[in-house]
């Protein structure tokens, strides 16, 4: 069956949003009394859900600690973190190259859905997606098995006719577990074994990759 849907992670895959991301778990790790790590030891934190994170960071599943651990995370993300971000060089022509071959695309990221549409009108994406569907911030649909499952019931898509793009094993196995094939990307944050350990089906070096792999396939 033909692909006509692309759903796209967020961070590590559109953007690089370390520097926010990274700055605001060390403020949050300071505010409870800890030392953080430098950002270079943070990158493994972009991409995963952020409460799997801190409970890592913080050696700790006590959910009154993560919750408050959350709260200082976002209490700086929300007003200075989100927009410490840039846009990958080549996306909005990838983007554009993708939806004039008439593909439907939707952005399937682990974050927030408040702060998505806010980093995507920030980028002036919004016209390039049909939808931007995010977790929860009680993190419902964090789990990104859990929200591809509710983009393919919301707009009535099937697993055999979309493709998921992420630079993350999440991105991967999520997709994977409702069959979808996948495109995993080097650029972002995670490394080339990790996506094919993970059983990526093909590997983009460059966004305009995944636009030239695309297109080449219809």
């Amino acid at each position: 069956m033909p692909t006509n849907a692309i759903l796209f992670d967020l961070d590590g895959t559109l953007t690089d949003p370390k520097p926010g991301i990274t700055r605001c778990i060390q403020y949050a790790l300071s505010e409870l009394g800890h030392k953080p790590p430098e950002a270079d030891e943070l990158n493994w934190c972009i991409g995963p859900p952020i409460k799997d994170s801190f409970s890592q960071l913080l050696k700790t599943s006590d959910e009154a600690m993560l919750a408050q651990a959350i709260s200082l995370y976002r209490s700086r993300f929300s007003t200075i973190g989100l927009f410490e971000n840039t846009l990958y060089p080549q996306v909005l022509e990838t983007l554009t190259a993708i939806r004039c071959a008439g593909y439907q695309t939707f952005v399937a990221t682990s974050k927030p859905y408040i702060y998505a549409m806010r980093i995507i009108e920030y980028f002036g994406l919004s016209l390039l997606f049909d939808g931007v569907y995010g977790s929860e911030l009680d993190g419902v649909r964090s789990v990104k098995a859990d929200l591809i499952h509710y983009i393919l019931v919301t707009e009535n898509l099937l697993p055999a006719n979309a493709v998921m793009v992420g630079d993350r094993k999440h991105d991967i196995i999520g997709a994977k577990h409702h069959q979808i094939t996948t495109i995993g990307v080097t650029y972002g944050y995670g490394t080339e074994q990790e996506l094919q350990t993970h059983g990526a089906d093909f590997i983009a070096h460059s966004p305009d990759e995944i636009a030239k792999f695309l297109i080449w396939q219809s």
